[in-house]
């Protein structure tokens, strides 16, 4: 909590800076941003709490229409200036109720994890990489490429195409840099329409609050174009989803230190990991079907799941819960270079507060235990044999939302990391959205049955 007088400088230097507005923003269990505004001059009495919410109105903040209301309390060491309406300051926000920190609002259980990490002398370092389509939609509601020479089979890197959709991708870069994320790399991705942004790697809490304000941001400027930015997991069946891996290290607080780097040849596993880093893995490994709930968190995720489907080539996409070195067909990756593990199964749909205390809460518990791996799958696992797959213990990852609920709710790991409450918040959600889905009757199966019986 800040004293009074820190506020007082925080809020002359936002009222320096041009802000009018504050918006205290934390996210349901979707990962959905939610909040209030308040003018600027209010900012001390809301950091004291006293934007109240009900959060009967709110998706998985675990309350009927008859509890207290719960309040929000701005984080003010996190504040980002709106580049597109400079007088709102967006402070990602944590939920309290009583005055103690609400474990349901996943901000919350995220740091609680930390502390948890911290205790252990352990930081979390994190970076998502943000995969995004940028479409328009058609009358008929459907979702279509706005780029009529945006067609390539492999538009992967596609230099004319990105540079045709220059003007958004220009505002999301710049945009990004002012805000001081070191964007390193953008380009045309593997599918028609969309794109990726890597920016530099920060603290876990840090970059899970700016992957929040990534999607909200890319939306925004998309509907400045008169076109729509959608993270969704796999907008269409014949192309690539939208990922959104996590690259994950744990550093020492007091040094920075990264403390899964090693030199190569000193690793017998040959990765330019620790120890500490298989470790970390193996926790994860452990938990891995359970987790894949978290990283991929909707009916639709599990369409981008699967190794080739109504595509004319592999999808890139894990389907297995193994690791390797730079084989993108394991669903942990370690890069060239070693020093951080990369979950890539999960998604644009991520809530990443969520997926992030789960990794985070596995790895430790593969420290704590000393886990070992085994060796890294270095082969195309795509194509190997039931056989051969059974042969070295390769377990699929769940192929549907419903199988991996079932795995989360039955890893006693989920209870004992997000407590009941939220563990049986996020279940509920969950299996309704599943249940919603399989009673929906699609315009596919209208096709090919209506005329067919």
């Amino acid at each position: 909590m800040k004293s009074p007088e820190e506020i007082q400088k925080i809020q002359a230097d936002l009222r320096a800076r041009g802000i009018k507005y504050c918006m205290g923003v934390y996210v349901d269990i979707h990962g959905v941003p939610k909040g209030k505004v308040v003018p600027l001059d209010h900012l001390p009495q809301m950091a004291k709490g006293s934007e109240l919410y009900t959060g009967y109105a709110l998706d998985g903040l675990g309350q009927a229409p008859n509890d207290d209301e719960i309040a929000s309390v701005p984080d003010l060491d996190h504040i980002i200036q709106l580049p597109w309406q400079p007088e709102v300051a967006w402070m990602p926000a944590d939920n309290t109720l009583y005055g103690k920190p609400y474990l349901l609002n996943t901000r919350s259980a995220l740091k609680a994890m930390l502390d948890k990490a911290a205790d252990m002398g352990f930081g979390m370092n994190l970076g998502i990489e943000a995969e995004v389509f940028l479409l328009r939609r058609n009358e008929d509601g459907t979702l279509s490429v706005p780029d009529p020479e945006d067609k390539l089979k492999k538009p992967c890197y596609d230099t004319r195409s990105l540079m045709h959709n220059f003007s958004w991708v220009d505002r999301m870069v710049s945009s990004m840099n002012e805000l001081g994320w070191d964007v390193y790399s953008f380009d045309h991705e593997d599918a028609n329409g969309q794109f990726e942004f890597d920016f530099a790697y920060s603290d876990a809490l840090t970059s899970c609050d700016r992957f929040t304000f990534l999607r909200t941001m890319a939306k925004e400027y998309a509907r400045e174009e008169g076109l729509i930015a959608t993270f969704m997991p796999k907008p269409f069946a014949d192309k690539t989803g939208n990922g959104a891996h996590f690259n994950m290290s744990l550093y020492d607080p007091d040094s920075g230190k990264n403390l899964f780097a090693c030199d190569p040849a000193d690793d017998p596993k040959g990765l330019g990991l620790t120890p500490l880093g298989y470790q970390f893995i193996a926790g994860i490994l452990k938990h891995g079907k359970a987790l894949c709930a978290a990283f991929a968190p909707t009916v639709n995720s599990y369409k981008r799941l699967v190794r080739q489907g109504d595509m004319p080539y592999f999808t890139w996409a894990p389907v297995f819960n193994s690791f390797g070195s730079n084989n993108r067909t394991n669903a942990i990756r370690v890069p060239m270079g070693g020093g951080r593990c990369e979950s890539r199964n999960a998604d644009g749909a991520v809530n990443p507060y969520l997926a992030a205390t789960l990794a985070l809460a596995a790895g430790l518990e593969g420290i704590r235990e000393g886990l070992d791996p085994g060796m890294p799958q270095e082969d195309n696992l795509y194509e190997l044999s039931e056989a051969e797959r059974a042969g070295r213990n390769i377990d699929f990852l769940p192929r549907t939302l419903a199988e991996a609920i079932d795995c989360f709710e039955a890893d006693p790991f989920v209870t004992e990391t997000l407590g009941r409450a939220l563990r049986d918040e996020f279940i509920r959600y969950k299996r309704e959205e599943w249940n919603a889905w399989h009673l929906s009757v699609s315009p596919w199966e209208t096709e090919r049955y209506s005329h067919l019986f």
